[in-house]
């Protein structure tokens, strides 16, 4: 029997790291590669009780399936993984997905770390945390990349930005200025279209 690499995928930037992670494993180890995204009813758990009907259940695995190659496609796009990959849908909660999609103690599973809270650094993902904990296999939980955490701050930064003209002429402040001229020329057309 050929050995497996099972990875999770989500779409999120640290699932293609862990993806990328695992696509080195498997041409190292010279295994299959397994892609799993795990899919839910709107309602999480609670969406199987309630009426939403087949329509529904066909719309939400298509959705997952189309999000499944949009991951892949953007994961290999400068690269193919050069190994057999192959790509699986599968309704449930995350950890349990992976973790059943393991069928032997030599398979290897690998799982995206997600970022650490500075205040809880040894606290990870769930699924990762899950993945850890019940996994009959090894399991490879891959550390987001460093670049996730530059974007991360960026983002939290965008909402400070200053809206007027200061002393400093940083980056930072042309990007405020930017803003501000464009709230100014919109409150402009905004009046006079009046």
């Amino acid at each position: 029997m050929r050995r497996r690499i099972v990875v999770g995928v989500s779409g999120s930037l640290g699932s293609l790291t862990a993806l990328h992670q695992a696509a080195s494993e498997a041409r190292e180890r010279g295994a299959e590669l397994h892609a799993v995204l795990a899919w839910q009813l709107p309602g999480g758990g609670l969406g199987s009780r309630t009426i939403l009907g087949a329509d529904t259940f066909r719309e939400c695995r298509a959705a997952a399936r189309e999000e499944l190659c949009a991951a892949l496609d953007l994961a290999f796009a400068a690269r193919r993984p050069g190994v057999t990959l192959s790509g699986y849908t599968v309704r449930g909660e995350p950890g349990a997905v992976l973790v059943d999609a393991v069928r032997s103690a030599d398979d290897l599973l690998v799982v995206g770390a997600g970022p650490r809270v500075r205040w809880f650094a040894g606290l990870r993902a769930p699924v990762a945390r899950y993945c850890l904990t019940h996994a009959p296999c090894p399991v490879l939980a891959v550390p987001p990349h460093p670049l996730e955490a530059e974007l991360a701050a960026l983002r939290r930064t965008a909402w400070h930005l200053p809206l007027t003209r200061g002393f400093s002429r940083s980056r930072t402040d042309e990007l405020g200025d930017f803003w501000a001229d464009l709230v100014r020329g919109t409150v402009r057309t905004l009046l006079r279209s009046r």
